[in-house]
């Protein structure tokens, strides 16, 4: 009996060590689907946008049934990568509405997405032009503070979302923009004192 004990660590062993995927490991990129789920409430727990989760099970419909598995893609987005964006949203979007700070951290993803910015959002967010840091506040030091619980959600939201946000790639408030430059993008949309561009 002993013999057979240590021929199955050895097998299992050898199936690990080249690659294969063990039972476990599989269950931890699926998910069974409950009852009254949707994709949204499934994207936000995997921190994976609808059309990614749609994309990897090949589906074109929304509609879901109780117990059948889907695969969740791998995201490239970290934890460093969420508190990160969640700061900069905080110190970006202090006093403006919810739907700002959502729309704060989807241009940060839609960057991230572009061919014209950095692929990765500790890149994109501490990209230089021209000397100067593109967001504010990396350039004055405000994304050091902690994120409120506001903008952590917003950061949930937008990657749940990912893709969406009508394509903006900037930001700014027209009252106190400085840049000449910003006001010749089109506008996608305004929400409180930020309006929104690509």
């Amino acid at each position: 009996m002993k013999k057979w004990k240590k021929l199955l660590i050895v097998s299992t062993l050898s199936f690990s060590i080249f690659g294969f995927t063990s039972r476990s490991e599989a269950a931890a990129n699926t998910h069974f689907v409950h009852n009254g789920e949707t994709y949204w409430n499934i994207g936000k727990k995997y921190g994976v946008s609808v059309l990614e989760l749609m994309k990897e099970n090949n589906r074109s419909s929304e509609m879901l049934y109780p117990g059948e598995k889907l695969l969740i893609p791998t995201t490239k987005i970290s934890e460093a990568d969420k508190d990160l964006m969640a700061r900069l949203v905080h110190a970006e979007a202090k006093g403006e509405p919810y739907a700002g700070k959502v729309a704060v951290a989807t241009v940060i993803l839609n960057r991230v997405d572009s061919a014209d910015f950095p692929n990765t959002v500790k890149d994109v967010i501490y990209e230089k032009v021209s000397g100067h840091y593109a967001f504010e506040p990396v350039q004055n030091g405000t994304i050091n503070q902690p994120a409120d619980n506001a903008s952590k959600k917003a950061v949930v939201e937008a990657l749940a979302f990912r893709g969406q946000g009508k394509g903006s790639l900037y930001f700014y408030n027209p009252k106190t923009s400085t840049s000449d430059w910003i006001f010749s993008t089109q506008t996608t949309i305004t929400i409180g004192n930020h309006r929104f561009a690509k």
